[in-house]
């Protein structure tokens, strides 16, 4: 009997696909039933060769050997995932097996993940595509239901795999080029590098920022609070004497009410998440790092699976999945959403800014399965990306909020006030969160009846006084918001070039993004201060040696507008390639005719115990350290490492420092307070609070990772983001 064999990107989506389709446990890697086989990747277990597959010559990195140009790239199996590629092979190249399934991620990356494996493979057998965008039993039966021919699939695949050789043949040649040039450990690439330059050009624009100081007049009469007004319908002056003279003029006259205007005002609900405003809003509220909120999505998606694929970048469910929306209510419809979900089940807002299937890409919205939820089974981070996935989801469905506007209007002589009210009509969908602040600047406030023509008294009038505040620093959240509509970075590209960047989402994918942040932190180019990011010495010299091509959004567009026309068949991948290595020879001999010069402006006195160099002193996401600056040495030696332990004087946050166990390790403040690591667990065990304490002991001592950090091809490999 002939069998289907199917492919899964990741072992707990094979698992549940092998479920629905009948296949029991039949040996490490794969499951098998009557008329099914199915195994999985571990996300990629094929890749692109590195340098020294090429040659011996390519294991020192030389100057004079750039640039790289092999052609074509050569694939090899991941030598950490063999085992699994091995099982993948024989279930593939089984004699009863007659049909292959792709059943990857359904994306451009997740096709290469599946067909870079059947190239090595090589089992010659009819293809058919799974596209799905939730692994519930349903969605999996629904998609065996209506599975597609692989050919459709294959200028997808194309695309995706000239995105990757453009990547390796910029990024490898770049990331040599620099590392040798400069005698530093320099990445640099077509997504981190813009990323870089936004956080440093956001820092100049605050560095350049003179504040200013501007004023206002504020009248008060029976309760309520009017606002001068300026002819051109702002509430300030920067000129404090216009201000003062307005305000002598005001307080010896009465004021009459010239005009009232009642307009009643819709507001829709909002779009539903895709993972990139989930991150930014996580960030904003719970301050969790953009990888920390994907790691808890993918938990909530592969192991408990009550949220649909969360690497989207669509905001917009399909028309297909509208009668699916009552059992996803009923299932998320629990403690404290149940009475908006039934309130949301009533009469469901299916507007298009929340149905829309021109708006859907690859995958749909973020929105809840049709699985139960138990919420005591998930972690706190877990429940709070539940939970705004869930409101979100309910308040999409609500019907718009609508309130009434009253907008007041008053003179004294020449001299116009205003002031505003707003009653609502309507909650809608705002009974889901707490109503928004209004977006103009005249407080809302509660006016008695008023008639045009009616004088009033000045109670009291004041000069109110603010300054001008600069843009405010990148946060992760925001920096994620930017990287997604990076347009404000490319001033001097065409509209055409940041209209394709806008449909291709920015630059980076959803999947990636929070990767390119960790790595920019790994790099020591960004630093976090509180919640802020900075740019270190090291990221802003970088910026002034990498070639200005690479440090705008720019060529991501350039990019993104042929990998398109590739995925719908009408550009050859070999011309693109073409020209990337026309590129990639440019950007070489730029670097290699610089008259720039690196200088490490963090260097200490001491001495590294492997190589005698000496040390530099490094701010990480999560503490300092000493690392060697030989790029081909590695050393490093952990400093301290910032905790979430408060101190007991000013209940600021300290950092753990010192070396090996119990006596040698202590926390200290800023403050100026100390205590050692075994005084702090007596401490907390005193406290009744034992049990919190080894867990926050333990997070801060187990996230110390030793491994190397500057391995030069490590570094240079893990600066391409092959997978944007």
């Amino acid at each position: 009997m002939s069998k289907i064999c199917v492919l899964a990107e990741k072992p707990s989506v094979g698992r549940d696909i092998a479920r629905v389709l009948g296949c029991r446990p039949a040996g490490n890697g794969f499951m098998e039933g009557d008329g099914y086989v199915v195994t999985w990747a571990l996300g990629h277990l094929v890749t692109l060769a590195d340098p020294e597959a090429y040659g011996s010559e390519y294991q020192e990195w030389r100057l004079d050997l750039l640039p790289m140009l092999p052609q074509p790239l050569r694939r090899v199996v991941i030598r950490q995932t063999m085992k699994q590629y091995q099982c993948v092979k024989r279930q593939l190249r089984r004699p009863d097996v007659s049909e292959i399934v792709i059943a990857t991620d359904a994306g451009r990356e997740g096709e290469l993940v599946a067909r870079w494996i059947l190239a090595e493979a090589r089992p010659d057998k009819p293809l058919r595509r799974l596209w799905i965008s939730s692994v519930t039993d349903k969605a999996i039966q629904q998609g065996f239901a209506r599975l597609q021919d692989g050919k459709a699939y294959e200028n997808i695949y194309h695309s995706a795999e000239a995105r990757a050789a453009a990547d390796w043949y910029v990024g490898i040649n770049a990331t040599r080029a620099l590392t040798c040039r400069f005698n530093a450990q320099l990445s640099c690439g077509r997504v981190q590098t813009p990323t870089l330059s936004m956080v440093a050009e956001r820092e100049q624009a605050i560095a350049a920022f003179q504040p200013r100081d501007y004023y206002g007049v504020q009248v008060r009469s029976r309760g309520m609070v009017f606002s001068w007004q300026l002819p051109d319908k702002s509430l300030h002056t920067f000129e404090r004497q216009q201000a003062e003279a307005v305000c002598a003029q005001l307080s010896a006259a009465a004021i009459e009410i010239r005009k009232v205007a009642r307009r009643t005002k819709t507001v829709p609900s909002p779009q539903l998440y895709d993972l990139t405003t989930l991150q930014s809003e996580a960030n904003q509220r719970f301050s969790y790092s953009a990888k920390e909120t994907l790691s808890a999505m993918q938990n909530l998606y592969e192991r408990h699976k009550l949220l649909t694929y969360p690497r989207t970048d669509s905001r917009c469910i399909t028309t297909d999945m509208v009668p699916t929306l009552k059992e996803r209510l009923q299932a998320c419809g629990i403690g404290p959403y149940s009475r908006m979900a039934f309130e949301a089940g009533r009469k469901m807002n299916l507007d298009k800014h929340i149905v829309n299937d021109a708006r859907v890409s690859d995958h749909h919205a973020i929105i809840p399965t049709e699985q139960f939820v138990n919420l005591t089974a998930l972690s706190e981070r877990e429940r709070h990306i539940y939970d705004m996935v869930v409101r979100r989801f309910l308040a999409a469905l609500y019907p718009a909020a609508v309130y009434e506007d009253i907008t007041v209007e008053a003179t004294s002589g020449s001299t116009l006030l205003a002031a505003r009210s707003r009653r609502v009509l309507a909650a809608g969908w705002q009974q889901v969160y707490t109503a928004p602040e209004a977006e103009d600047e005249l407080p809302a406030q509660a006016l008695p009846d008023l008639t045009e023509g009616m004088r009033l008294s000045v109670e009291e009038c004041r000069v109110t006084t603010g300054k001008t505040k600069p843009p405010a620093r990148f946060t992760e959240g925001t920096l994620l918001a930017a990287m997604e509509n990076p347009a404000a970075y490319m001033s001097g590209a065409s509209r055409e070039l940041q209209q394709t960047l806008r449909e291709a989402g920015g630059i980076g994918t959803v999947a990636t993004r929070a990767d390119i942040i960790e790595k920019l932190f790994s790099s020591f180019y960004i630093e976090k201060k509180g919640r802020e990011l900075y740019t270190t010495a090291k990221g802003r010299q970088l910026l002034t040696l990498v070639p200005a091509e690479l440090r705008s959004p720019e060529l991501t567009a350039r990019w993104e507008r042929e990998l398109s026309a590739i995925a719908a068949g009408k550009l050859a991948p070999e011309d693109f390639i073409g020209r990337i290595q026309k590129h990639a020879r440019l950007l070489v001999q730029e670097i290699k005719d610089s008259a720039a010069v690196f200088h490490h402006d963090n260097l200490t006195r001491k001495k590294c115990p492997e190589c005698g160099r000496l040390l530099l002193e490094v701010k990480g996401r999560h503490g300092k350290m000493l690392v060697c600056q030989d790029r081909s040495c590695g050393y490093r030696q952990t400093l301290s490492r910032s905790t979430n332990a408060r101190c007991p004087n000013c209940h600021k946050k300290m950092e753990l420092k010192g070396e090996g166990e119990g006596e040698g390790k202590f926390f200290a403040c800023s403050c100026g307070y100390r205590e050692k690591l075994t005084a702090f667990k007596e401490r907390r065990e005193k406290a009744g609070s034992s049990r919190v304490s080894k867990r926050e002991v333990s997070r801060y001592l187990d996230r110390q990772d030793t491994g190397p950090v500057n391995n030069a091809l490590a570094e240079a490999l893990a600066g391409l983001q092959l997978k944007d």
